[in-house]
């Protein structure tokens, strides 16, 4: 098998010189240069890329890890990782966990084997005691909020974003609101819930479990939550839907069993995605693209840092 000496003597240049060339060093004189491309044809020369990783230290691969790649919020962030991924010459190894603990696991001990430079952890399965394990191995960005300081991330405060909406609804006049979700566990999930309690709390209105809908994050799941609010004795005048593709779901179901919307059931989606663009939806505005973004270039950079994005609230024709 050909090795770096091999070319250096088929080129009759030093070694250094097809090191340079082999790592596109600028100051090389082309014609040797060419002379080193010629003897890398000639041989069907391959770099030992393991060997290479090792001698700089880096592999350039970041492992981004995500619950699911069928959901449009998941797709937003992977597009402004990836995007920021390619200016800085990075690759990326993706880990669909189906948030299964042992998945992420794996995504974790390929860190802490040195497979991968760092780890972005968009959704997670794991206890964060367990993440903060492999803290010494690599740097580990996760987005949500975090509160050790040993941990980089980007989030947005869904405590808030959660309230401003309750807060638009219950200015409209609705007092019965409720919410669907995808999971019950989960920082974002909790955050959202300590909102929707304290709002509760602060305008004296009823707590009506039946108002928690979880257990969804789909297109077509618009229909089973469509089917539950329908059996319900004194159903929500007013829902959040934490998807804009759950929201369009919904909206789709409405009109097919004659529902009104707002006038029977308002409607406000979170990330405003092109679909709600398209039918109207009231929603929370969340620019994932851009978390995406500083997600990566926390991952390749050595200080920890946390940013926070705002949401805003865009108002359309569902509530």
């Amino acid at each position: 098998m050909t090795n770096i000496k091999d070319l250096a003597k088929m080129a009759n240049v030093s070694v250094s010189t097809v090191s340079r060339v082999l790592n596109n060093h600028p100051y090389v004189k082309e014609e040797k240069r060419l002379a080193v491309l010629e003897a890398i044809r000639k041989s069907n020369y391959q770099q030992n890329i393991n060997a290479v990783h090792l001698s700089k230290g880096k592999t350039q691969l970041i492992g981004v890890v995500l619950p699911f790649t069928d959901i449009p919020y998941f797709g937003q962030l992977l597009k402004g990782i990836a995007s920021q991924a390619l200016e800085h010459n990075y690759k990326l190894m993706l880990f669909q966990t189906d948030y299964i603990e042992s998945r992420e696991l794996e995504a974790l001990q390929m860190l802490k084997q040195k497979q991968i430079d760092s780890l972005i952890i968009c959704s997670r399965a794991c206890e964060m005691a367990i993440i903060k394990e492999y803290l010494p191995y690599g740097p580990i960005v996760l987005c949500e909020k975090v509160e050790d300081e040993e941990l980089a991330a980007t989030f947005v405060n869904q405590y808030q974003a959660f309230m401003m909406a309750l807060e638009y609804l219950y200015e409209k006049g609705h007092r019965r609101i409720g919410y669907t979700i995808g999971r019950k566990k989960g920082t974002n999930s909790h955050e959202r819930q300590l909102a929707y309690e304290d709002f509760i709390k602060k305008y004296q209105l009823p707590l009506n479990p039946d108002y928690i809908i979880y257990g969804y994050y789909h297109l077509e799941d618009g229909e089973q939550i469509v089917k539950r609010i329908q059996e319900m004795e004194e159903p929500p005048s007013a829902i959040l839907v934490t998807s804009d593709q759950v929201a369009a779901g919904i909206i789709t179901h409405c009109q097919n069993e004659q529902i009104s919307i707002p006038e029977e059931l308002a409607l406000i989606g979170f990330d405003n995605q092109p679909i709600a663009r398209m039918l109207d939806i009231t929603t929370i505005e969340i620019p994932l693209e851009d978390i995406g973004k500083d997600l990566f270039l926390q991952a390749i950079h050595e200080e920890i840092s946390s940013i926070e994005i705002q949401a805003k609230l865009i108002e359309r024709g569902t509530v």
